[in-house]
């Protein structure tokens, strides 16, 4: 079965209402960190207190998630997704007010904070369900959860491109603060429509037992310091493209130049399904890792933002591959029953890495300006090749080793991409 007739037949099992109900509930994930940026940034005139807001959503998310996916293991997704989805939206509505209101610094920090613990990660449980979807298809499950991977891989980088272009579009059509409250009511909708979709109850019923073997093993901890690059490589071309944007007199611009890397990434994350098995996935991300380097370099030279567009969309075309990569070791050096823990794991890593990146680069840029922010973005580049290019023998190792499944479980283990939250 080619890549491209499995993702017909996936999309005949789930069926279009359900693929587009995942694909906008993630949106609003996409949209609230670039989002809260914009939106304290512009109304304080101060990029690095507009950065900390940003990157204390995405740490507060980064902790929530695995919290949150612990719990649905436990009691189902639906429960926790549709209580999440609500106390989401609330949460973002009321970070406008807060704004608004012209609270204190650390009132609006906090507020963000609330806001990202409780926003739900829908591409990490999205995964989850195409197992028991697609368990009555014999021989051909692993080759179609392999093209459910790969196709969640490409909708999560789109959904990183189209958010940060609403974001962008709502700014300039309305303001800040339209832009997140158009994804509060998103994600009241669609996050609501995916927890209450009959696929929570059967991912559920199918679930894999809690527990089950070591996960934080040095492998896979290896994977967690390359998911904290890319997040820190999110965070700060972010950031970068929001100074820009904003000397330039048109911040919502900088959505739409951000959007430009998960447009690149996408294309990229569909045409990995490609490649030859016989390319080690540790091989992979090596690869990929000295092509984000080389590609992030032209950032230090750009001063226009139709320049730094274009430097971001041919650094999209590293991003998905390395983080397919990535995620497809972590499935393989942790336990079966361990996987969805680490899936989210490896999603929390990025929100990590991306409130540092952005932290850290609106810091900088308060200083020196937009080439000091990218310079985050190169540095995080090189410490992805610092972790590839000394651990791939260890990861060789490790995801070498086949990890027995449950004995309740019959579902063959598959290759896992993208995952988590920007």
């Amino acid at each position: 079965m080619t890549p491209l007739a499995s993702y017909r037949r996936l999309l005949s099992i789930a069926g279009p209402t359900y693929v587009l109900v995942a694909f906008v509930g993630r949106l609003p994930l996409a949209m609230s960190q670039l989002g809260t940026l914009l939106l304290v940034s512009t109304a304080t005139g101060s990029y690095g207190l507009g950065g900390l807001s940003a990157g204390a959503l995405a740490v507060a998310n980064a902790v929530g998630a695995p919290i949150a996916g612990s719990l649905a293991d436990r009691v189902g997704q639906r429960p926790v997704v549709l209580v999440q989805s609500l106390l989401g939206a609330s949460g973002l509505a009321t970070l406008v007010a807060v704004v608004g209101s012209g609270s204190t610094d650390a009132t609006i920090v906090l507020s963000a904070a609330g806001t990202g613990l409780v926003l739900p990660q829908v591409g990490p449980l999205a995964r989850v369900r195409w197992r028991p979807l697609t368990r009555s298809t014999g021989t051909h499950q692993r080759r179609l959860v392999d093209a459910a991977f790969s196709y969640e891989g490409a909708a999560d980088e789109a959904s990183f491109a189209i958010g940060p272009a609403l974001v962008g579009l709502s700014v300039a059509l309305v303001s800040p603060s339209g832009a997140l409250l158009l994804a509060a009511v998103l994600l009241a909708v669609f996050g609501s429509a995916f927890a209450l979709d009959p696929s929570a109850r059967l991912a559920h019923d199918t679930a894999h037992p809690v527990g089950g073997g070591r996960l934080l093993g040095a492998a896979f901890v290896v994977l967690v310091g390359a998911q904290v690059s890319i997040g820190m490589l999110f965070g700060a071309t972010q950031t970068g493209a929001t100074v820009l944007a904003t000397d330039a007199g048109t911040p919502g611009v900088a959505g739409l130049v951000h959007a430009t890397l998960g447009v690149g990434s996408a294309i990229a994350g569909l045409a990995t399904a490609y490649l030859p098995e016989r390319i080690g996935h540790e091989r992979r991300a090596l690869v990929a890792a000295w092509a984000l380097l080389l590609l992030s370099l032209p950032l230090l030279a750009v001063g226009s933002l139709a320049g730094t567009a274009a430097t971001v969309l041919f650094l999209g075309f590293a991003v998905a591959p390395y983080m397919i990569a990535v995620f497809s070791l972590a499935e393989r050096v942790v336990p079966a029953a361990r996987v969805g823990a680490a899936m989210t794991t490896l999603a929390s890593a990025t929100g990590l890495g991306y409130a540092l990146g952005s932290s850290l680069a609106g810091r900088l840029a308060d200083a020196s300006g937009a080439t000091a922010a990218f310079g985050v973005t190169v540095g995080a580049t090189v410490l992805a090749v610092a972790l590839m290019s000394t651990q791939q023998r260890r990861l060789r190792a490790a995801s070498g080793v086949e990890q027995p499944a449950p004995a309740a479980s019959t579902e063959p283990r598959v290759a896992t991409t993208v995952g988590g939250s920007r």
